[in-house]
């Protein structure tokens, strides 16, 4: 069913973009003067292959339901971001489509954020749970890194167990699965973990779904042994990625080992 289309919120952003869009920036000839700026409806029209009377309507707040198709066609008209794209879709009471996939590098901002903290380990996900990007304290906490995928390091032992963790990524892989369904390397991803670990297809056989948030995570570590972080998560606007950050409270076992384990480090480079 759909939802509730906003027909006089969708009327006035449609005025307001068609406002902002010349003739030159879509191509076409910019014949003298004109009464208002940007693109007449007639314009609009042939640009989005509607006629003239259909758009109009649209934008007189009187129009019909318009068809998912319509609506990309509008939008590729009017030259909207993904961002306004995605609100044409909302207030017509739809569903932007998904991406193409998950986004793979990581914006520069947070690349810059990670050199800089410089005693909280942390890195970036992206949907398929490829860690993208790191920093010192991760790999210092980890005792060493390289690139790899996160449910193929939860899933490879022999020893893995259900927790919390496991469930949760395997659960936010099935979502990201259905949003991404032609993504090939996270349907390939999936089909492999179904072949070569009891525990995730168990797991997946649940048909739970969520997305990551906040929770607890323990570590062994080869030198300080078992530690207990919190795992925060923030989500990267138009990537489908997440910072994930071991946080520490102030004064707890966790947040001593992290400094002696930097110490360590900063020690063994002396050396």
């Amino acid at each position: 069913m759909l939802a509730v289309m906003d027909r006089q919120q969708f009327a006035e952003f449609l005025r307001t973009r068609r406002s902002r869009v010349t003739p030159v920036d879509v191509g076409l000839p910019n014949n003298g003067r004109r009464r208002t700026p940007g693109l007449r409806r007639e314009e609009v029209a042939q640009l989005a292959g509607m006629s003239v009377d259909y758009y109009s309507r649209l934008e007189q707040a009187r129009g019909p339901h318009p068809s998912r198709q319509v609506l990309n066609a509008l939008a590729r008209a009017l030259m909207l971001t993904a961002d306004e794209r995605a609100h044409l879709f909302h207030l017509a009471g739809e569903q932007p489509a998904p991406a193409r996939g998950p986004r793979q590098d990581v914006p520069e901002g947070i690349v810059h954020l990670l050199a800089g903290l410089d005693s909280t380990p942390a890195y970036v996900l992206d949907a398929k749970y490829d860690i993208l990007a790191w920093n010192q304290m991760f790999e210092i906490l980890m005792g060493g890194m390289e690139r790899g995928n996160l449910i193929r390091w939860t899933f490879a032992g022999d020893g893995c167990t259900k927790d919390d963790f496991a469930r949760a990524s395997v659960a936010d892989l099935r979502a990201a699965s259905a949003r991404y369904p032609d993504d090939k390397g996270i349907q390939d991803l999936v089909a492999e973990m179904l072949a070569c670990s009891k525990e995730f297809a168990d797991i997946w056989a649940d048909h739970e779904v969520v997305v990551r948030r906040d929770m607890h995570k323990s570590w062994v570590n080869p030198i300080v042994g078992s530690l207990d972080f919190l795992c925060q998560v923030l989500h990267i606007p138009d990537g489908d990625q997440r910072l994930v950050l071991y946080t520490a409270a102030p004064g707890s076992r966790a947040q001593t080992a992290l400094h002696e384990l930097r110490a360590l480090t900063d020690r063994d480079r002396v050396a």
